[in-house]
């Protein structure tokens, strides 16, 4: 049965806009860490905790508040969240000093939800038959976002500061939270879930269906590879031989904008029941893209090579594994959206925080080999996993919403 309020190509690029600034927040600082360490008087090693609190503080957000999704008006919700987000920003641009700054963006992680919130509304609002185009347009703009916000951060730090970006951040998660208040329909009404029951539920589909638990555990890698490589390049191009300012250093994201294009033909890919292979082949692009990296220590079209290398795969494998997840269920796929993204970034903040260590230990060479290390046991996930655990549904399955 079609979808009362169908997506519109306008309310489909509304969510991918709106996807994206939103997202966005949870990377302005990563290719700022040196600027603040300099700023804040801490070390660089130090101020790859940031990453790493943001990310925990996004899981933690995903855990609590996405699941409300499946019970609440999102046309509600979502604005709400946006504002909490901003108030964050506002927070993170004003931190005098390094312990309150990392305060303030973990605060922001766990705000910045709204992203999340609208990918498994679009594909409760789209129609079957092109739920993977939807999806893959909707979470393009969260990649595309991703990757640009560390262009952009970096641009405005170079000019204005770093602080400015938190401000102006801010301000367009206002402007969203308007915007999105007046787009998303009002839909009926849904069953009422206590809350502590609703994030029972949550884990409750994960023991249910052996498919979402391989694929949780592919996501988590996928995540950990993708931060690992992106904290530990903010060390290796702002070091020896490259000393690239900020601003250099957030135009390498723009390479990585091919990820975004991967993420809708991957998405059409799965509408053609071709996700399981095209999950492997981005599987084995990923290790390969570390083969690359392993090489790039002096180079920096090796670099862009390898950042474009590995964003298609990643969000490549990202796409796939969501669109996946949403077949199993078409009555709570905001609670498996909640263990997917939770475990993903789960796995970012052991990335992150792994590359600091690494880097520390033993520079770019140490990076690069853990790297080609977790991307085959990726590879290995979805080698065992395809011979059934990660076949989707071919029918998705009413879930009711008191028990997922």
């Amino acid at each position: 049965m079609p979808p009362q309020h169908p997506m519109t190509r306008g309310l489909t690029l509304l969510f991918a806009v709106a996807c994206g600034l939103a997202v966005g927040n949870l990377y302005w600082a990563q290719p700022l860490l040196d600027f603040i360490a300099r700023d804040l008087h801490a070390s660089t090693s130090v101020a790859g905790w940031l990453v790493t609190a943001t990310q925990i503080g996004y899981a933690a957000g995903i855990l609590l508040v996405v699941p409300l999704g499946d019970v609440l008006q999102r046309r509600r919700l979502v604005p709400v969240m946006l504002l909490c987000s901003a108030v964050a920003l506002v927070a993170c641009a004003s931190a005098p000093s390094f312990p309150l700054l990392l305060v303030a963006t973990t605060l922001l992680g766990t705000t910045t939800v709204a992203g999340q919130i609208l990918v498994p509304l679009a594909g409760d609002l789209a129609d079957e038959e092109h739920r993977g185009r939807v999806v893959g347009t909707v979470v393009s703009g969260l990649l595309t976002g991703i990757l640009a916000s560390r262009t952009i951060s970096g641009l405005v730090a170079e000019i204005a500061g770093w602080r400015t970006i938190f401000a102006a951040a801010a301000v367009a998660a206002v402007v969203l939270a308007v915007l999105l208040h007046r787009a998303i329909p009002a839909l009926p009404p849904k069953d009422a879930v206590p809350y502590r029951r609703l994030l029972a539920s949550v884990a409750q589909v994960v023991r249910r269906e052996r498919a979402v638990r391989w694929t949780l555990a592919m996501g988590a890698t996928t995540m950990a590879v993708f931060t690992l490589f992106w904290t530990s390049l903010t060390f290796l191009l702002s070091g020896p031989p490259f000393h690239y300012s900020v601003a250099v250093i957030g135009l390498f994201g723009l390479a990585g904008l091919a990820g975004a294009v991967a993420a809708q033909r991957a998405g059409r890919l799965h509408d053609r029941g071709l996700s399981l292979p095209a999950t492997g082949a981005a599987a084995a692009l990923a290790l390969v893209s570390f083969g690359v990296a392993s090489l790039a220590g002096h180079s920096a079209a090796l670099v862009v090579v390898a950042v474009v290398l590995l964003d298609i795969a990643v969000q490549g494998l990202n796409l796939l594994n969501q669109s996946r997840l949403f077949a199993v269920t078409s009555q709570a796929r905001s609670r498996v959206n909640t263990a997917f993204v939770t475990c993903n970034f789960l796995g970012g903040a052991v990335g992150s925080a792994t590359a600091s260590l690494l880097w520390s230990a033993g520079g770019w060479n140490a990076v690069t080999l853990a790297g080609a290390g977790l991307s085959t046991v990726t590879l290995l996930v979805w080698a065992v996993g395809r011979r059934g655990a990660l076949r989707p549904a071919p029918v998705p399955r009413p879930v009711p919403a008191g028990t997922a």
